[in-house]
């Protein structure tokens, strides 16, 4: 009976082999992002294979409108933290604005950091075709690589956010681009807020798996941003999230309780207290 990425009992990390080995058995697997410790061991206990130390750290809980004013500094803490609290994910470090556009040294003295300082046993970065240089020369030096085409946040200023792949020459353009990180190395290729029939349609086209987000069911897998998923993020949320659960109502409703048992003098109890 083979191992499933989910589901399954293991006694070490998650590798890209082990990716690559469910995208020829067809077997779907869920990746959710990341930030700390405490919330990563609770993932990775329920079994998440892969967990993304996202930029999306700036939006979720840096206080950030965007992800691009992130550091390499705090993707580096923020990493380190995840991996001291998983076990058996593999982890997934997002390279930030800024850091690999430059080029291949600068994309390797990045990546270095969130494999070396952090722990990381992948990173992740932004672009088809203009960053295939950084993945070929991050993959020849033993870093491995996840792709992410589609919708890229890091340049929201440029594109806004919006569906991307629309239209027959866009459509094209996506599949040159995923193709393009494919040969460069990357043994995963995220697709974001892109049509689910050219996503559909990439997937079967590549040999790695495709990650989705906003992309459809025939992806890979799936991910999506855990403060979202949870419920903890306030207002209106992208059409491609779902909520399993409504943390944001539970944490304030525990924040009053407390404040109540505090002011009405409830709390600490005896039982809270030392003799």
């Amino acid at each position: 009976m083979p191992q499933t990425l989910y589901g399954g009992t293991r006694n070490r990390r998650v590798t890209v082999r082990d990716l690559a080995l469910a995208k020829e058995r067809g077997e779907k697997w869920p990746m959710l992002t990341a930030y700390d410790a405490m919330t990563a061991s609770v993932f990775d206990e329920a079994g998440i294979p892969v967990l993304l130390v996202g930029d999306s750290a700036g939006n979720c809980h840096l206080g950030y409108e965007t992800t691009v004013p992130v550091t390499l500094d705090q993707m580096t803490m923020l990493t380190a933290a995840v991996v001291r609290g998983t076990e058996q994910a593999l982890v997934v470090a997002d390279l930030p604005f800024g850091s690999y556009q430059e080029g291949e040294v600068q994309a390797l003295r990045s990546a270095t950091r969130l494999i070396k300082e952090a722990g990381a046993g992948a990173v992740k970065l932004e672009g088809g075709e203009r960053s295939a240089d950084q993945i070929a020369l991050l993959v020849r030096s033993g870093i491995p690589v996840m792709a992410h085409i589609g919708l890229t946040p890091q340049s929201v200023h440029a594109m806004g956010y919006r569906v991307q792949g629309r239209g027959e020459e866009a459509a094209d353009g996506l599949m040159r681009d995923a193709k393009a990180v494919q040969d460069a190395g990357a043994f995963a290729v995220v697709l974001e807020m892109v049509p689910a029939p050219v996503a559909a349609e990439v997937t079967r086209a590549l040999h790695v798996p495709t990650v989705g987000i906003g992309a459809g069911a025939d992806c890979d897998a799936q991910v999506l941003v855990w403060t979202d998923m949870a419920g903890l993020t306030p207002g209106k949320l992208p059409r491609f999230v779902k909520r399993y659960a409504e943390l944001r109502g539970a944490l304030g409703e525990a924040a009053h309780a407390f404040a109540q048992d505090v002011v009405d003098g409830s709390f600490p109890a005896a039982e809270h207290s030392y003799a």
